[in-house]
Order: C-alpha cells, then sequence, then structure tokens
C-alpha cells in the first residue's frame, strides 16, 4: 500500500512538471512571437523614415497590402505599394514595391529593395517621375535613430516638370551611390554618380556626360538622416571636402571648401577650384555646346591669364546669399536658394 501510495505521488508530480514545462515553453513562444510582431512593425516604421526622412506632424507613409514574412528566425516587410504625404511642405510621393528584411539575431541591420516607377508631386506645381532598373539600401540603427546607410541604384532615369513654366529637366545616370552616417553631431555624407546626363527642354545641352562624386560634412545636421531634425539644411553650416566632375580624358574639375546656408536657405561659401587640363575642358566643351563656344572661349583665356598661362588652373569661387563670383569681382551668375 506504502509502495502503491509513492508511486501514485511519483506519478503527480511528474504530470504537473510535464505540464509547468509545457507551459514554460509555451510562455516563450508567446513572448517570442510578440517581439517578432513588436520588431516586425518597428522594421515598417524605419523603413518609411528612411524613404521619407521626417519626424513631425502632417507627415504620413502608408504600405499597401503589407505583410510580414520570415518568422521565426528573420523579419521581413512587404508591401505592393508605398504612399507618403507631407501636408505640411504639400508633398505626396508614390514608390512601387518594397521589400525590406532583417534578422532576428541583428535586428537593427536593415535592407530593403524598392521597385520604381516613382512620382512625386508638390503644391507648387513641380512633379517628378524616376524609373530604375535596382535600388539596393541599407541601414543600421541605433538609440538615437539612423546611425548610417547606404543606398545604391541602378539605371536611373528621372524627369522632373514644372506645371508654372513649363519646363521640363531629365537626368540619367548609370549607377547613384549615397552613404550618409551620423559622426556625432554631424552629418557625414558621399555621394557618387557614373554616367550621368542632364538636359533642359528647349535648351542647349548645357552639361557634358560626366561621372561625379561628392564628400562633405554638415555640422550639428546628424539628424537629417531619418528627419529627427525638422528644420532641414535652412541655418546649417559645413564642410565640402571635395566635389570632382571628371568628363574623361584626363578632364577633371574639383571643388573645395566650407559653405553656409541662411534661414532663406541662401548659399554662401569660400571655395577653391581647380580645373586640370583647361585647354581640352574649353574644347569639349565648345563642342557640346557650340551657341556658347564665344562665351566659353573668353572665360578659357581668363582663367588661363589667371593661372599665368599653364593649363592646370587654380580659382578662389567666392558665394555670398547665392551671387557667385570668381575671386569676389568677376560675376558668374545667382544660385537659387534651395
Amino acid at each position: 500500500m506504502a509502495a502503491s501510495s509513492r508511486s501514485g505521488s511519483s506519478q503527480t508530480g511528474n504530470s504537473k512538471k510535464f505540464w509547468l514545462l509545457g507551459g514554460g515553453i509555451l510562455l516563450v513562444i508567446a513572448l517570442y512571437t510578440g517581439g517578432w510582431f513588436y520588431a516586425a512593425s518597428a522594421l515598417k516604421t524605419t523603413v518609411l523614415k528612411a524613404i521619407a526622412p521626417r519626424d513631425q506632424a502632417g507627415v504620413t507613409g502608408e504600405c499597401s497590402d503589407i505583410e510580414f514574412r520570415g518568422y521565426p528566425f528573420r523579419i521581413g516587410l512587404f508591401c505592393s505599394k508605398v504612399d507618403v504625404d507631407d501636408n505640411v511642405n504639400g508633398v505626396s510621393a508614390t514608390f512601387g514595391a518594397l521589400r525590406s528584411a532583417a534578422q532576428v539575431y541583428a535586428p537593427s541591420h536593415i535592407v530593403w529593395e524598392l521597385d520604381s516607377p516613382a512620382e512625386i508631386r508638390t503644391t507648387n506645381g513641380l512633379s517628378v517621375s524616376a524609373q530604375w532598373a535596382n535600388l539596393q539600401a541599407s541601414l543600421t540603427t541605433k538609440l538615437q535613430g539612423v546611425d548610417h546607410s547606404s543606398t545604391v541604384i541602378e539605371g536611373l532615369k528621372a524627369t522632373a516638370v514644372s506645371s508654372y513654366t513649363g519646363q521640363t529637366i531629365s537626368f540619367d545616370a548609370a549607377r547613384t551611390e549615397i552613404h550618409l552616417r551620423q559622426n556625432g553631431a554631424d552629418l557625414d555624407g558621399a555621394i557618387s554618380v557614373q554616367d550621368a546626363n542632364t538636359a533642359i527642354k528647349d535648351w542647349p545641352q548645357l552639361f557634358p556626360k560626366l561621372s561625379a562624386s561628392i564628400d562633405l560634412t554638415i555640422a550639428g545636421k546628424a539628424g537629417l538622416i531619418d528627419g529627427s531634425d525638422p528644420n532641414g539644411l535652412n541655418g546649417s553650416a559645413g564642410e565640402l571636402r571635395r566635389i570632382v566632375a571628371d568628363i574623361g580624358d584626363g578632364k577633371v574639375m574639383t571643388l573645395t571648401g566650407p559653405f553656409s546656408f541662411d534661414e532663406q536657405g541662401f548659399l554662401s561659401g569660400k571655395f577653391k577650384l581647380e580645373i586640370e587640363r583647361l585647354g581640352p575642358w574649353g574644347d569639349s566643351l565648345k563642342q557640346a555646346f557650340p551657341d556658347l563656344a564665344p562665351t566659353v572661349s573668353t572665360a578659357t583665356k581668363m582663367l588661363k591669364a589667371l593661372a599665368g598661362g599653364r593649363d592646370k588652373v587654380s580659382v578662389d569661387l567666392v558665394v555670398d546669399r547665392g551671387n557667385a563670383t570668381v575671386s569676389g569681382f568677376i560675376p558668374l551668375g545667382q544660385i537659387p536658394p534651395i
């Protein structure tokens, strides 16, 4: 009788342990599942901020036909279309399908792809349409928002049309790269384009086919990377480490120097402009823009005189609230505010 009692007690204890173990497993699964869906929702918010980097009332981003995939080991977000509306500035945009993902063990590192076409419209009559062969991006988040991001666009073709002026500007590039990162309170940026063309309808071809790169730092503007800085570039200052424009055969133009934007968006700066192979640059520009040949010849002679007849020219380019001059006294024109 005692043995039978001990056996029953043992079975009861084992049964309790089994149910406790099973309940613990179910609790862990429930908590993990809840955490997975929370991370998936955070993924959506982060990616939409990367597409429309603003953090203020009146700006919304929506995914159509949203699906979360990849459970349990991968966090994936899929949308058939992305819509962004900025009611504050009167801007709306639509994009194609979005695919993004992050690994459960590294949720702060997100990769995403966005399909064309893209349509951007503003209340001041500007509309932009764009297509591309492939757009891939990655970003890494931290407690203070997006730490750094990289975007690569293959085969970009874009057209901007103003309904007020009737003007049309087209741009295409074989490859475009955009790299941004927080550097303390500052924002570092590097942008490059390969085999880029820009054309203005009914105007002479002002820009030759070129490859270009920009490397700069904007002080105190780390929040621009994810929209947590609501003020934009107005009132900012920074350092242009290097802009390089290359039209081939050693014809290279480089621009460096400090810059700033006032509260109205006008650019000011003191830049150093260097031109390699000035003579061939002038010849290429005259071939590309025959209507501007006399102006190009005059400018080439003037720059060579400033360089003492050498084919490598280095001059000061001064911009004062949008008014651009060479060495502060030879006018070049007015740069509109951003």
